[in-house]
């Protein structure tokens, strides 16, 4: 099983403020065969303008993962997490029993650009958490480095799901691949430039759903990538 979904086939909506593409269904954005893929629930590429944000606002069960490009996000929930992530942070918040929070654009020229990415948990009702750690470009350059699991294992921030995701930067002959176990799908989504995918030009914004039992990743042009291992 194989399938494509370009950039410009996503949800769509532009407040003003926030300018959000939705892979999945979100918001007034509503596809009934789009609610997801396995526990992978939301990928939403936000660009926040200048002096904006998202206000205090509350979750639960959910296990919600930022990933800056560029620009900075301000966090600050009800646990008493206060930080900023910049490109290179990568920051996961486990709302379990419940949590709020808000998230700010505090430049005064320039745009957020960041995903938001929802899974849904293994375990409902667990007690809230939050995790954050940055990934160096060297730490992604030519490579699928670890950057989420279950365990925390290589590094990698944990998460409350049977999931992994991984995040590459590749340039010209820069290669690099993963092997799904049975059972299980992958996920790609580019998050800048362009790169191969078995065989598939994919573009900023492009995601494939794939049961392969290999993803590679090659011949990228100043690409960012995310790869989901999903039970």
């Amino acid at each position: 099983m194989l399938e494509l979904r370009r950039s410009e086939d996503r949800g769509h909506a532009n407040h003003g403020w926030l300018d959000s593409y939705h892979s999945f269904s979100f918001a007034d954005y509503h596809d009934p065969g789009l609610m997801g893929y396995g526990p992978l629930r939301v990928i939403n590429e936000d660009r926040v303008q200048a002096g904006a944000g998202f206000g205090t606002h509350g979750h639960r069960d959910m296990e919600i993962i930022s990933y800056v490009l560029d620009g900075a996000l301000a966090h600050q929930d009800s646990m008493g997490n206060g930080s900023t992530i910049v490109p290179g942070d990568v920051q996961r918040m486990s709302a379990g029993t419940g949590v709020r929070h808000s998230e700010f654009n505090h430049s005064k020229d320039g745009a957020t650009h960041f995903l938001q990415i929802w899974i849904e948990p293994k375990f409902t009702g667990i007690k809230p958490s939050y995790e954050q750690k940055h990934f160096t470009a060297e730490d992604r350059r030519g490579r699928l480095r670890l950057i989420v699991s279950p365990d925390g294992r290589d590094g990698s921030l944990s998460m409350n799901q049977d999931a992994f995701l991984h995040a590459g930067l590749f340039d010209g002959n820069e290669a690099a691949q993963l092997t799904i176990a049975a059972g299980r799908r992958g996920y790609v989504h580019v998050a800048r430039g362009s790169l191969c995918v078995n065989g598939q030009r994919l573009g900023a914004g492009d995601a494939m759903k794939t049961g392969a039992a290999i993803i590679r990743i090659e011949n990228g042009s100043d690409a960012e990538v995310l790869v989901f291992d999903l039970p």
